[in-house]
C-alpha cells in the first residue's frame, strides 16, 4: 500500500470507530445470552417499567449543557495520543450544538471528536430510533445479580434491524428504578472494513434528576494500525439551562 492509500486508511478508520461511538449516545461480560434463573421475574413487566421510565426521563424534554472529555489511546499506551474537550448543549426536543474549548496532542484528535459530534447531532435529530425499547429492540431475560447494594436485571438485546446506533449486547437495569445502568455491546451491521471487533460500553447515571450517559469506553482494531481505544467522560453534572425554569 502506498503512502496516500496507507495515510488515506488511517483517518477513515479512525473517523469511523468514533462516529459510532456517537450513534450509540443518543448508548466486561460475555454478549451472548446465559441460561435464565429457574424462575425470573416477568420480562413484559419488566420491559412496561424499563419504558414507562425512559418516558418520564427529563433527560429527553429538559434543556441542559455539560462539559466532556476525550482521550484516543493506541494500543496498550497509557498515554492517550489526543486530549480533546468539548461543551455540548441539548434544547428539546432534538436539537444539540457543540463548542471544542481544548485540544491537546495530535491535531488528529480534534478532527475525531467533531466526527463525534457531529453524528451525536444527527442521532439526536433521528428522535426515538436508538431508544432501548420494544420498538427498536428483541429481550432475552439473563439473570438478576447485584451491583453493589443495588439489585439489577440483566438482560440481553437483540436489534430488530441492521440500523447504526444499535447494538448487539446486554444492559443492566437497576431492578427498583428500571433506569439502565450500563450498556455493553457490538453494532449489529459491519460498520465499516476499516473497522473490526468493535466494542462498546455505555454507563449512566443521574445528574440534575436526568438519567443521562456519563462515560462511553469504546476499543476496536483498525486495519494496517492496530488497536484504538477511545473514552469519553463528562467531568461537571450537566447545567440545566435557564429556560428549563420558564413555565
Amino acid at each position: 500500500m502506498d503512502t496516500s492509500a496507507w495515510k488515506a486508511a488511517k483517518r477513515s478508520g479512525l473517523v469511523v470507530l468514533v462516529c459510532l461511538v456517537a450513534t450509540t449516545l443518543v448508548l466486561p461480560y460475555s454478549l451472548h445470552a446465559q441460561e435464565a434463573e429457574a424462575n425470573p421475574p416477568s420480562l413484559d413487566l419488566i420491559l412496561d417499567s424499563l419504558e414507562r421510565t425512559a418516558e418520564q426521563n427529563l433527560a429527553s424534554s429538559q434543556p441542559y449543557e455539560v462539559m466532556r472529555e476525550y482521550k484516543v489511546f493506541r494500543e496498550d499506551d497509557p498515554v492517550p495520543v489526543s486530549v480533546v474537550m468539548a461543551q455540548i448543549d441539548f434544547t428539546p426536543p432534538g436539537t444539540k450544538t457543540f463548542q471544542i474549548t481544548k485540544a491537546e496532542g495530535s491535531p488528529r484528535g480534534k478532527k475525531i471528536v467533531n466526527s463525534i459530534l457531529e453524528q451525536e447531532i444527527v442521532s439526536a435529530k433521528q428522535g426515538h430510533r436508538s431508544d432501548i425499547g420494544r420498538h427498536n429492540y428483541d429481550f432475552v431475560f439473563l439473570r438478576e445479580q447485584d451491583f453493589g447494594a443495588v439489585p439489577e436485571y440483566v438482560l440481553h438485546i437483540i436489534p430488530k434491524r441492521k440500523e447504526k446506533g444499535l447494538l448487539l449486547g446486554d444492559i443492566w437495569v437497576d431492578a427498583k428504578t428500571y433506569r439502565i445502568r450500563q450498556v455493553v455491546g457490538v453494532p449489529l451491521k459491519n460498520p465499516s472494513i476499516w473497522v473490526e471487533d468493535l466494542h462498546i460500553t455505555v454507563q449512566f447515571a443521574a445528574l440534575h434528576d436526568m438519567w443521562i450517559p456519563v462515560s462511553v469506553d469504546a476499543i476496536a482494531t483498525v486495519r494496517f494500525l492496530g488497536i484504538y481505544t477511545l473514552s469519553s467522560l463528562d467531568l461537571l453534572p450537566p447545567v440545566v439551562a435557564s429556560s428549563a425554569s420558564n413555565p
